[in-house]
């Protein structure tokens, strides 16, 4: 069934094999879809979403995202005042988490236009306040390929055992390490559990104002670091 969406919607994509499928799908759900696709840097690619939209509010799908069949984005309402994004909870296709991570996101045009470049997590830098609904809007589907898997947990782990952008409590961080880097089932499973670990690992020999962080978010970088763990 497709819905009409209230927002105009952009799917983001880099290098991800399921990415023209996913890409399908969510234009079947939502209608027209614009995408966004190879842009290097993730700040950049998100900054770009602002400028191929004309509403004031746009949906962002990462090209991990596999829309659940009963989300309705018709039924969405525009962000309230001083709210610069709102997140739904995905269900994570190895490890079962459900969570923020790789979930759909309504953000406000301006607020992607105005990002800040002092945080590692690229939204967490939007100036406002941010939304996390307890709604889940469908699966991220990350483990797509060995590396794929591994950049995801990598790249997740590391900024929890940084220490959450978003405000996650320390306990919830530490329960979903704990799951992240011990529990794993499906295609690319043990990839994306050592990706976590690796993450945990770089995370605790990189000080959290280091200028290496912002190495997660260079896909090129990434790809060293995986070629070198292999």
């Amino acid at each position: 069934m497709t819905y009409s969406s209230p927002f105009d919607v952009v799917f983001l994509s880099y290098d991800e094999p399921l990415a023209d499928a996913l890409y399908a799908r969510l234009s079947d759900m939502f209608g027209r879809v614009k995408r966004l696709h190879g842009v290097h840097g993730m700040r950049r690619a998100y900054q770009l979403t602002a400028e191929m939209v004309d509403s004031d509010f746009l949906f962002i799908a990462d090209a991990d995202f596999e829309v659940a069949p009963d989300f309705n984005p018709s039924q969405v309402d525009a962000l309230d005042d001083g709210v610069a994004m709102r997140v739904w909870r995905t269900v994570n296709a190895v490890n079962g988490l459900v969570y923020g991570h790789g979930g759909l996101k309504l953000c406000r045009r301006q607020a992607l236009r105005d990002i800040r470049d002092d945080v590692v997590d690229v939204l967490a830098g939007l100036p406002g306040r941010i939304e996390f609904t307890p709604a889940v809007a469908g699966r991220t589907r990350f483990n797509q390929s060995a590396w794929h898997a591994w950049r995801a947990g990598f790249r997740e782990c590391a900024m929890l055992a940084r220490g959450c952008e978003y405000g996650t409590t320390s306990t919830e961080a530490h329960a979903r390490l704990e799951t992240w880097t011990l529990t794993g089932t499906g295609p690319y499973a043990e990839e994306a559990v050592r990706g976590a670990r690796a993450g945990v690992a770089f995370a605790a020999d990189t000080p959290p104002d280091d200028g290496m962080w912002q190495n997660l978010n260079d896909p090129a970088w990434l790809a060293q670091r995986y070629a070198a763990s292999r």
